[in-house]
């Protein structure tokens, strides 16, 4: 009768482990999520500035790509300022 008693608490602990694990790739699915959401609006942004920081680096001037920087965040802030519902809602972002 003991081992009957003593076998239920592993089966729930072995339950709970594994409850842990779908926790946290749920987690770590909406994190994925999140950062694509916000590479898809500020990927050209972060794209220009770490270019232009490379061209600093190596002695060229980065104008060109500080506006292009400028140009791809106004318009990801236009993006972001549009009102969508589902009637005018299009699954594109502007580059």
């Amino acid at each position: 009768m003991q081992n009957a008693v003593n076998r239920q608490p592993r089966r729930l602990g072995k339950r709970q482990a594994g409850q842990g694990m779908t926790e946290y790739i749920i987690i770590v699915a909406l994190i994925a999520i999140a950062a694509i959401t916000v590479v898809s609006f500020f990927g050209g942004t972060v794209r220009n500035q770490i270019g232009g920081m490379a061209k600093e680096l190596s002695g060229q001037s980065a104008s060109d790509s500080i506006q292009a920087a400028k140009d791809t965040a106004d318009t990801a802030a236009d993006d972001a300022a549009r009102q969508r519902n589902l009637g005018n809602y299009e699954n594109t972002v502007s580059e």
